[in-house]
């Protein structure tokens, strides 16, 4: 297991892009310790900020970890990244494959772009987790995002394809949905905004949009296959999928083959 240990708090944000264990692999520790991570006119190195331990495994150990580290995991293919901490923004922008699970938080747009692969996050995710940065096509793309604890507003913004499981989750769910699916315990205000096509299932739920029509109670095979997949992942939002469900169509200001499942009550 490769590690990398923050010596103390950055002085600035740094991008860690590209820092994953198959990267690393064919690298020295001094080779590794001379790639640029800073952001500003001081040229941080890796080596600057971390003590490094490379053996060339597919797992990569970063310690002692900082909001101030963003784009963590961004790019991995294959293998494993694990954080013990909170990170910054695009955590796992554009990963294709491999498991990046963090102990702490994360801020905004974790799991954009990302086409592959599973992203765990123990605590919070701040705002667009799973969306589309701005001006992009596409937010998560096929990936799997899991939130322990909350997340923000516009979850699932954009998102295209994939999967995204989280507690909570604020105004704005699931806005402009392409594609996808988004289960939640609870949803704020205003689900599915815009969205074209996809599927939101939520325990609870805020005020609907007047463009979201019930259609009525439905038992589909999709949803408890659906729920089976989601055993291993998130075995209370299997258990959700399994109850009654209600569904609401919309949003039908737009394409309108979204839906919305909600419990029976």
């Amino acid at each position: 297991m490769s590690t990398l240990t923050l010596r103390e708090p950055p002085p600035e944000r740094l991008d860690l892009a590209g820092i994953t264990p198959a990267a690393l692999a064919g690298l020295s520790e001094a080779e590794a310790a001379r790639l640029p991570v800073g952001t500003s006119r001081r040229g941080l190195t890796l080596g600057d900020c971390f003590a490094l331990h490379l053996d060339g495994s597919e797992e990569l150990r970063i310690l002692g970890a900082s909001d101030r580290l963003d784009r963590v995991g961004a790019g991995l293919s294959l293998g494993r990244i694990v954080v013990e901490g909170d990170v910054g923004q695009r955590l796992g922008a554009g990963m294709t494959g491999g498991t990046l699970t963090v102990t702490g938080s994360a801020g905004p747009f974790a799991g954009t772009a990302a086409t592959g692969g599973t992203i765990r996050i123990a605590g919070d995710a701040a705002d667009s987790a799973g969306g589309a940065v701005h001006g992009a096509a596409c937010g998560l793309d096929g990936a799997t995002l899991v939130i322990g604890g909350c997340a923000g507003d516009r979850l699932g913004d954009r998102m295209r394809s994939g999967l995204i499981v989280a507690k909570r989750a604020g105004v704005h769910a699931g806005a402009r949905m392409i594609a996808g699916t988004i289960v939640a315990d609870a949803l704020g205000d205003h689900p599915g905004y815009g969205m074209r096509r996809g599927t939101l299932v939520a325990a609870r739920h805020g005020v609907l949009l007047p463009t979201f029509v019930e259609t009525g109670r439905q038992d589909l095979v999709v949803l408890r296959l659906l729920a089976k997949s989601l055993e291993a992942v998130a075995p209370e939002a299997a258990s959700l999928l399994r109850a009654p469900l209600r569904r609401y169509g919309g949003d039908l200001a737009t394409l309108g083959k979204g839906e919305l499942f909600a419990p029976v009550g």
